[in-house]
């Protein structure tokens, strides 16, 4: 199953973004899996818009596509500010144990939850943050990179 959707870059349309989300689910999915991926996009959401975003008109969209399965679901969020470097920042958080400062304390969240984390510069100058949840009791799997 696969739904994507375009919502306004503010902090308003999460509850809209939300409702979107709540309609995919199925009865086979892990309440607490569900629940984890549904911070995890509210998390990457509002830092698209608090950050990517935070110098652009509220317009500008942030696009969401999700890919559901069987044994995991695919979520992308696409912004269109500067990139970031996710990777180096979690390096960063992780040396200075950190923990109690709370910037950046979304991602640490997205990288527990997630099986597999990436923040990536499409051709069309967009960034793509992948959030991929295996479901509990899966075997692994891989991912390719939009």
């Amino acid at each position: 199953m696969r739904s994507a959707f375009k919502v306004e870059s503010a902090l308003q349309a999460l509850d809209l973004l939300l409702q979107h989300f709540d309609r995919l689910y199925q009865p086979w999915i892990p309440k607490k899996d569900w629940l984890q991926c549904q911070l995890a996009l509210a998390e990457g959401f509002t830092n698209a818009v608090r950050h990517a975003h935070k110098n652009l008109p509220p317009e500008t969209p942030i696009e969401v596509e999700i890919v559901l399965s069987q044994q995991s679901i695919e979520m992308r969020i696409w912004d269109r500010g500067s990139y970031f470097d996710l990777d180096g920042f979690l390096k960063n958080v992780a040396l200075r144990n950190d923990r109690l400062s709370g910037h950046g304390q979304g991602l640490v969240i997205l990288q527990k939850i997630a099986s597999h984390l990436s923040y990536t510069r499409t051709n069309d100058d967009r960034n793509c943050l992948l959030i991929v949840k295996q479901f509990s009791s899966q075997t692994p799997i891989s991912v390719n990179d939009p």
